[in-house]
């Protein structure tokens, strides 16, 4: 163990869902924040940095005035359904470079219901490019899901497979939005938002927040029984050539998406394989995301979904559990917290309190991935 090794000793999360009206996003980041500082037995004068990121509701540093007008600084992240991993990586960072021995990362938002909307300026387009129908996330999708489908023989069924499975692990959740179990039947049947990707294969803007405590892993066994080491977490933008949501176009030489770039650089840096992970945390706004996420991160070979959706290996029991917490499709997605509850998820399995969904056999290395527009990835390793 180096001296610049940091280690994860706290959780918090405030359950993802609909909330009363007059509970803001604010209220759930310093709801999520005080319960991972409870967690890591510390107090919010412990904590030397903070990072936060919301990307609807408001700017994390203000969290300070419900908190404690300690004088911290305080970093402000905002990089679409990225921006957990980014700020996990900012805080991490931080600690590495001596500015910090005990940070604390939060993410919430809490978003209005029906559909994200985005303004075309904000990703360096003009308006003819929303109005054409490029900025509806649900048609990007569709549009990569099919190509991804076709591209490796995989049936359109295993989309349905994918949120079946999301919905069965909700139910063990007590912190998820949906806890009710559908079948790949009503999943099929259900009313078609763009072909083939149905309303239950597609994840909805959600309420919620989360936040972890982070330290100097020689520091974290006094803080914590089981801390869980963040051996690397990375992040990458788009390649030339990549197809990516709010940048769908693609010239002739078509590029690796940047979940394969923040993947590969994940794992080197933490000097394990794909082969290694024991449970993993992909990207599902759609349930065809994640199907193409396990291959693009090495988890995989292209193709190979179907077989190891058939055998039940990425369920909780199987041997490559992936989303055991019901991933977005059963949480939702509040923006900024999306990332970090991926963290939580993997951080409480490597520590054996999962409760209902623990997978078996204590895993000792953990993954996650997270993916935002337009066109940016971060990756975890955490070990044990």
């Amino acid at each position: 163990m180096s001296g610049d090794d940091v280690s994860i000793v706290g959780t918090g999360l405030h359950p993802f869902g609909r909330h009363a009206p007059e509970l803001t996003g604010m209220s759930m980041g310093a709801n999520a924040i005080r319960l991972a500082l409870a967690d890591a037995g510390l107090s919010w004068s412990d904590v030397d940095y903070a990072v936060g990121g919301s990307n609807v509701s408001g700017k994390p540093d203000t969290l300070v005035s419900q908190l404690g007008l300690t004088g911290i600084p305080f970093v402000n992240v905002r990089n679409g359904c990225a921006t957990g991993g980014v700020a996990l990586a900012t805080a991490a960072n931080a600690i590495r470079a001596g500015e910090a021995e005990i940070a604390v990362v939060v993410g919430f938002d809490k978003h209005a219901r029906g559909a994200f909307a985005a303004s075309p300026a904000d990703y360096g387009h003009k308006d003819w490019y929303a109005q054409t129908g490029l900025m509806v996330t649900t048609q990007f999708f569709a549009m990569k899901d099919r190509r991804y489908l076709h591209e490796h023989g995989l049936k359109q069924a295993l989309l349905a497979q994918v949120a079946a499975k999301a919905f069965r692990n909700g139910v063990l959740n007590p912190d998820a939005w949906r806890r009710t179990e559908i079948s790949e039947e009503e999943i099929l049947a259900s009313r078609v938002i763009s072909p083939p990707l149905t309303q239950y294969m597609l994840c909805s803007p959600s309420e919620g927040a989360c936040a972890l405590v982070l330290t100097r892993s020689e520091r974290a066994a006094d803080l914590c029984d089981s801390p869980v080491r963040l051996s690397a977490v990375t992040k990458r933008t788009r390649r030339f050539g990549s197809f990516e949501v709010f940048a769908p176009w693609l010239p002739p030489e078509t590029g690796v998406s940047p979940s394969v770039d923040a993947a590969a650089a994940a794992f080197a840096k933490a000097g394990v394989s794909p082969g290694d992970v024991q449970v993993a945390q992909l990207q599902d706004t759609d349930s065809g995301a994640e199907v193409y996420h396990m291959a693009e991160t090495g988890l995989c070979e292209h193709g190979e979904q179907q077989e190891l959706l058939d055998l039940n290996e990425t369920a909780p029991t199987g041997r490559l559990p992936i989303n055991t917490d019901g991933g977005c499709l059963a949480n939702g997605e509040p923006v900024g917290a999306s990332g970090l509850r991926q963290v939580r998820e993997v951080v409480v399995q490597l520590q054996g309190r999962a409760g209902a969904r623990q997978v078996a056999g204590s895993p000792r290395v953990g993954f996650t991935h997270v993916y935002g527009a337009p066109g940016i990835s971060a990756c975890t390793v955490l070990t044990t």
